[in-house]
């Protein structure tokens, strides 16, 4: 069979079938071949990797043994509690609390998968419970070319945050040194090393293979897939959900050859990344596009919620009790013009925490700490452009910072901006008025504005918003500018400015679950024979975002619980079931 896609000539069989190939989805099926499943993934998608091949890689793990940072049970769930609101849930918190460790600990000692420590502080390390530091890992580094002939199938990752295709991690010493190659020869010379062995990569394999975050990540899943016999099929479209006396049996299957089907002996998993691109869907639960406003979403496209859809047709139910501002990991984006008339999305990941670095509003003036994580950016602006007709801010700066730090797509020096001038992406003028007329923005309140950010930036204060008071807001600042990381003042001109729009990074409603995954009906009982993980399961996070990975935390957590209890492996202590394939080896 076409590891590719289903054959043409015949009808499969297995015991799981996992449509999606994110960390949800592999976790689960890695789990379940584990404990003895014959398990099928299917990707509707050409490449795998879902939208962990995209992602940062981190997972929020509290309790992990990664990091020594003191830490206690009860701070952690203080600060689930605080962050998760009317929406905490004690059975599934317990849950990951109690088993995330344990799934770190299976991984690196079952699988390809490593990670590595952070000091990514909590999102809201003053908040009750909060963390300044150890609660997120990393998916560690990976050598892609271990994929053999299947690298032709993993996800690329984004190419709006790469640098002539290479990837670095945000907090990584790489970053670092990009930044102060024209100013260090050490970095210049770790740079020129980085950038020739990239080149080599691109001739022989014609991508880059040293990969890193969330395209590590998926690397190493699926390296543990094909190690363990997992099938993955790309091209491979589940349009169907298969019953038989009330219970899901498998699935039809679009692929380019034709539909099939593929049957089940113990269930189907849903894993297909939640909704961001179902225009329906977003249009009704976003608030920004209720008055006509433009997002755009960095995630796969094929993420239009498949698995919603699918889990509601045999009676699942789509949990929104989150209100529009939670129903998604918001994040701002600015449109790239690229070669040949393309767009892409690029996420504004580091721009926003660097000093000298403010965003606006139309009207010129500030909303909030730019510096807050990029869920609380994007809330604030959703809510500060409520009832308007767009929902936007600019980014700017003045010349030297752009020099130094970069703005958005636009690159630091040596690296030239103006063919991102003439193509509309990047705002310059000599004066703030100047900038404000090329770029759209009221000219006095952003004149006012800078008056007043200025009048504390140049004693590293913010005034208005206290960016870099918290450890978070410093921690992907520049430690050189004191005495605040933060923030340093506008100086003399040109000027430059991007526009920024809202985007997101995932949907956090999703279908209702039990702990285990199973999917609910509107009564509370369970789907007989179907699952849901990843983003297709409703966040247990309440619709807030309280620190890095807490995506991909919970959903390796849950994946890896869902398939050890489909292989009857859960809760723990409990033995597998054999297959029969098994039963038959051992008689």
């Amino acid at each position: 069979m076409n590891p590719a896609n289903p054959s043409s000539c015949e009808e499969l069989t297995c015991d799981l079938l996992v449509v999606g190939s994110g960390a949800g989805g592999l976790s689960t099926a890695i789990a379940a071949r584990k404990h003895g499943l014959d398990v099928i993934v299917i990707e509707k998608a050409t490449c795998f990797g879902g939208t962990t091949a995209f992602s940062g890689g981190v997972l929020w793990i509290p309790g992990n043994t990664q990091c020594a940072a003191p830490d206690t049970r009860e701070a952690m769930r203080t600060y689930m509690k605080d962050q998760t609101g009317p929406f905490y849930k004690a059975d599934a918190v317990d849950a990951f609390l109690d088993h995330a460790p344990e799934m770190v600990a299976w991984f690196e000692r079952e699988t390809a998968v490593r990670f590595v420590p952070t000091l990514y502080p909590d999102y809201h390390p003053d908040a009750p419970g909060g963390a300044a530091i150890g609660r997120s890992i990393l998916a560690a580094p990976y050598d892609a070319s271990q994929l053999g002939p299947e690298l032709a199938r993993l996800r690329p990752p984004l190419s709006t945050i790469t640098f002539v295709g290479m990837m670095f991690n945000s907090s990584n010493a790489d970053l670092k040194h990009f930044f102060r190659a024209t100013k260090s020869v050490v970095s210049a010379a770790y740079v020129a090393r980085r950038l020739g062995g990239h080149l080599l990569d691109l001739v022989r394999y014609r991508r880059g293979v040293q990969v890193t975050s969330g395209n590590a990540l998926a690397a190493r899943l699926a390296k543990t897939c094909f190690d363990l016999g997992i099938p993955i099929h790309t091209e491979a479209e589940a349009r169907e959900l298969l019953q038989a006396d009330d219970r899901v049996t498998g699935a039809r299957v679009h692929t380019p050859r034709g539909e099939r089907r593929i049957r089940t002996r113990r269930g189907v998993v849903l894993a297909c990344g939640g909704y961001p691109h179902d225009v329906a869907r977003i249009t009704q639960r976003y608030p920004h596009l209720a008055s006509g406003g433009e997002h755009l979403s960095p995630v796969p496209a094929e993420n239009t919620g498949d698995g919603l859809r699918l889990g509601a047709q045999v009676g699942g139910q789509v949990d929104e009790r989150f209100d529009g501002v939670g129903a998604a990991a918001w994040m701002p984006v600015s449109r790239v013009p690229l070669s040949q008339g393309r767009t892409g999305v690029f996420p504004h990941l580091l721009d926003r925490y660097k000093p000298g670095i403010i965003g606006v509003l139309r009207n010129g003036r500030r909303f909030t700490n730019e510096s807050h994580s990029y869920h609380d950016v994007g809330a604030a602006m959703i809510e500060a452009c409520r009832g308007q007709r767009e929902t936007a801010m600019w980014l700017l700066c003045d010349q030297a910072t752009l020099s130094k730090y970069g703005l958005g797509y636009a690159k630091p020096a040596p690296m030239p901006v103006g063919g991102l001038i003439r193509k509309g992406y990047l705002f310059k003028g000599r004066t703030l008025a100047d900038l404000a007329q090329a770029a759209g923005i009221d000219p006095e309140g952003l004149e006012a504005t800078v008056r007043e950010y200025n009048a504390g930036a140049r004693t590293g204060e913010d005034r208005q918003f206290g960016r870099g008071t918290t450890a978070f807001n410093r921690y992907l600042a520049d430690p050189d500018q004191q005495p605040n990381p933060c923030v340093a003042p506008i100086g003399p001109g040109p000027y430059y400015a991007v526009k920024v729009v809202m985007g997101d990074l995932g949907t956090f409603e999703g279908l209702r679950t039990t702990t285990e995954g199973q999917v609910l009906r509107a009564d509370g009982q369970a789907v007989p024979g179907l699952y849901a993980v990843g983003n297709d399961r409703t966040s247990i996070m309440g619709g807030n975002y309280p620190g890095a990975g807490i995506t991909l935390g919970p959903a390796m957590t849950f994946g890896w619980i869902t398939g050890r209890h489909v292989a009857g492996a859960w809760p723990p202590g409990q033995r597998t079931t054999p297959t029969r394939k098994e039963a038959c080896h051992a008689a």
